[in-house]
């Protein structure tokens, strides 16, 4: 039996990508400057797996009042220990900071902290990480990151053109660190499980980019006079119902997790929610449009009329 494509948009869609170009250019660049400057004011919400300390989630069957139970960790000797509503109100983060933590008190931090807070509370989670390990945790995860978008863009340029590699290695940048701004924020937690999501982001968005550099060369072999711009509109045009499918039905599978899921994955849902929205943005609008601003990646309609011409020129 034969299956028919499905297309969510008809076969004769020709929106100008292309000319809307530079705006899409000022918006990329808008999150680029809002990414930095949430950087440089609020930093990043370091967890403990990058910041190394001990963290507590509790949980009461009545509202808590993250005040009073400051107070009486600090009564307790636990040092300043900070204490936030997370998810429901009855629900909350107790973060100790290495610096509070000694090598041997580490261990008897958690039993001081349930005989601080007494009956009526449900330890749900407790890390504990040394500052050395953690140290070593945000290195390498900075270091993955950083070559999973560098090997991106050597695969991109062994398999199409280098002008291709550069175009997707910005589209892809783009998309991880705006992602990070979000989180920036937002003030989510900045952890091993938000790595991840800009692993998988990455992943991801080359994928559409790729995807759409594919049909460019194709197009380019059949239609050898059309001028860039037009074949790029072209090109989108045409794998536009897949990038809208695949986003759409990605988006269906992780919003609900990001609605019911716990806190444990919500700031790996909301980055990924975001950064295929973020992505699929940037596939369709700034990759494909950087190629018309970087060396030319086709023979001149004078080259193709007649070769042997134009090399006597």
């Amino acid at each position: 039996m034969r299956f028919l494509p499905i297309r969510l948009l008809p076969d004769n869609t020709a929106f100008d990508f292309v000319r809307y170009r530079f705006a899409a250019y000022a918006f990329s660049l808008l999150l680029v400057v809002a990414t930095l400057g949430s950087l440089a004011i609020n930093g990043l919400n370091l967890g403990i797996d990058f910041k190394g300390g001990m963290l507590v989630e509790i949980q009461s069957a009545q509202p808590i009042d993250p005040g009073s139970l400051r107070s009486r960790l600090t009564e307790a000797g636990l040092g300043a220990a900070e204490v936030q509503q997370f998810g429901k109100p009855n629900e909350a983060l107790i973060r100790l900071d290495s610096d509070q933590l000694g090598t041997t008190e580490a261990k008897q931090a958690a039993p001081r902290i349930r005989a601080a807070l007494g009956e009526g509370y449900e330890f749900r989670r407790t890390e504990l990480v040394g500052p050395r390990v953690s140290a070593e945790l945000f290195r390498d995860g900075a270091l993955a990151t950083a070559l999973a978008v560098l090997g991106i863009a050597l695969y991109v340029w062994f398999r199409f053109e280098w002008q291709f590699g550069v175009a997707a290695m910005i589209a892809t940048a783009h998309d991880v660190v705006v992602t990070l701004g979000l989180l920036s924020i937002t003030g989510l937690e900045f952890n091993l499980t938000a790595i991840a999501a800009l692993l998988t982001l990455a992943g991801y968005s080359i994928n559409d980019t790729v995807v759409v550099f594919d049909r460019i060369r194709e197009t380019m072999r059949k239609h050898k006079k059309l001028p860039m711009a037009e074949l790029i509109n072209l090109s989108v045009n045409q794998t536009l119902s897949r990038t809208i499918l695949t986003s759409g039905t990605t988006l269906v599978a992780i919003l609900p997790l990001m609605f019911f899921a716990t806190s444990t994955l919500l700031n790996f849902t909301v980055a990924l929610v975001w950064g295929i929205l973020i992505g699929t943005f940037s596939s369709v609008f700034v990759a494909a449009a950087l190629l018309l601003h970087l060396p030319t990646i086709r023979t001149t309609e004078a080259e193709a009329e007649s070769p042997e011409k134009a090399v006597s020129q």
